[in-house]
């Protein structure tokens, strides 16, 4: 189907020739069937071009344009009786919705797009506020932004918890919708913040199962085929390193390390927060890269945990395994060996000590291996 477009046509009925003028009009094409011609005046063809510059042809285009966008926002049928009724003014309800001079039809999917355009993200971030927009605009009930009320927000919650995500994934979608609400509200463009009347839950993260040594030393010695055999690689290059996917991926050896002693050292930025981080190549890191000629290979971090679960089925783990687990082992290791959490928040590229805490909790070996020297030294 052709898509809904307005143009404009001079002496469609060829009288200029003879007349010395022909008339000018809109063409609206809105389906195959239907399309409406609009007269907005005469003029000679020597004049046609000033005329078609002028204020009033540009505004009515923009007038015409505008209709058909309310027609496919609101689902109309695409019709010469469904345009006329917005043209003639028998829906103007629909377009004279302001609120202190802001249109309440406006289409907030739109707006929602263009405000993520606009603004600087690391590559991360933007791809999950996309995927909040989409998510949007998949629901269907927030289209403009009139829509943006309390019990839209709850259906838009009910929606997200369909089975398929986490509550914290939910919690991150409303983080991402609520930043453009809260805006549009400060702004005065919206006469409330939807958000602001209700309550929704955070829910609780699950608790993240990190490797301990002997489960990374089997997946290091377990046989495995390409690209298995990659991906697992890659899992015992973040395990040793403690970087996240998304920086193994642009990891370069010869830009990014640096030697002290007999250990190479990765001096980086990080992709998604660009907090520096300065952690060590441990040995079985090395190994990895020696293996690969130091250029890692590249996956995609959707298909590489796909990887990861066939190779957790492959040992036996009772634990989820994916690439952030590999981040976390790195944590609880450097932990587990007595490195302090101030340390291991420099070496993951943490700006907050907390949130290493909570990549990092403090291992059950660990207490004991202090509390028996605390015991030895008490007499």
């Amino acid at each position: 189907m052709a898509s809904q477009k307005v143009s404009v046509v001079f002496d469609r009925k060829k009288v200029a020739e003879k007349r010395g003028q022909g008339i000018v009009e809109m063409q609206v094409y809105l389906s195959r069937r239907e399309r409406k011609y609009i007269p907005i005046g005469k003029c000679s063809p020597d004049e046609l071009e000033d005329y078609l510059s002028s204020r009033d042809v540009k505004n009515e285009i923009k007038r015409c344009n505008d209709i058909i966008s309310a027609m496919l926002l609101f689902d109309d049928e695409m019709t010469v009786q469904q345009f006329d009724s917005y043209y003639l003014g028998k829906k103007k309800s629909r377009s004279s919705n302001l609120y202190k001079g802001t249109d309440q039809t406006t289409n907030f999917i739109i707006y929602m797009k263009e405000s993520i355009d606009k603004e600087k993200f690391s590559t991360g971030t933007h791809k999950h506020k996309i995927c909040t927009w989409e998510a949007v605009k998949r629901f269907g009930k927030i289209k403009t932004f009139a829509d943006l009320t309390p019990k839209h927000i709850l259906e838009f919650d009910e929606w997200l918890h369909d089975g398929s995500r986490t509550d914290v994934s939910v919690h991150t979608y409303h983080k991402h919708l609520r930043k453009v609400t809260r805006y549009l509200r400060m702004a005065d463009m919206i006469p409330a913040d939807p958000y602001e009347r209700v309550k929704l839950s955070r829910g609780k993260s699950k608790e993240r199962q990190p490797l301990t040594e002997d489960e990374l030393d089997k997946l290091r010695t377990i046989k495995l085929s390409e690209p298995m055999d990659h991906v697992r690689d890659l899992f015992i290059f973040s395990a040793y390193t403690g970087l996240a996917y998304c920086d193994v991926q642009v990891f370069n050896f010869e830009q990014m390390t640096e030697k002290i002693g007999k250990i190479y050292y990765i001096d980086g930025e990080r992709l998604k927060t660009g907090t520096k981080f300065f952690t060590p190549i441990l040995n079985p890191a090395m190994e990895v890269l020696k293996k690969y000629d130091y250029n890692l290979p590249k996956i995609t971090n959707q298909k590489g945990n796909e990887y990861l679960h066939l190779i957790q089925h492959a040992m036996g783990l009772r634990k989820s395994l994916t690439f952030h687990v590999a981040r976390h082992s790195f944590a609880t290791l450097a932990i587990s060996h007595g490195v302090p959490i101030e340390d291991v928040a420099r070496m993951l590229g943490h700006e907050d000590i907390r949130t290493t805490q909570i990549y990092a909790k403090i291992l059950k070996t660990t207490i004991n291996q202090y509390s028996t020297k605390l015991q030895n030294s008490i007499k």
